[in-house]
């Protein structure tokens, strides 16, 4: 298997790993801006058809996308993971239930 991730390839490229989280972030910011509020717990974390776990899935593989054709980067699951609950964290669009 190859070594695809930027971050592994070039590990001392601090500088561009840090800018491209950032936009990572960003990018996630602006794709909650889509959506209609969205409730983090449920019944059941797991389950795959709640809003939050299918909206998890269809933006990771939308950022990875965007990523290598806007950066020509390779983003690893862990900074693509790490950004988009930095994004979540920072976003006003999620309702918790208490």
């Amino acid at each position: 298997m190859a070594i695809r991730y930027t971050l592994w390839i070039d590990p001392d490229d601090t500088e561009r790993h840090r800018a491209v989280e950032k936009h990572l972030e960003h990018y996630f910011l602006e794709r909650f801006a889509d959506y209609p509020h969205i409730r983090l717990f449920g019944a059941d974390p797991y389950d795959y058809d709640a809003p939050f776990n299918r909206l998890y899935d269809v933006l990771m593989a939308r950022a990875a996308e965007y990523c290598e054709r806007t950066w020509h980067y390779v983003a690893s699951p862990e900074q693509l993971n790490r950004c988009f609950f930095r994004a979540v964290g920072r976003s006003t669009k999620f309702v918790q239930d208490e």
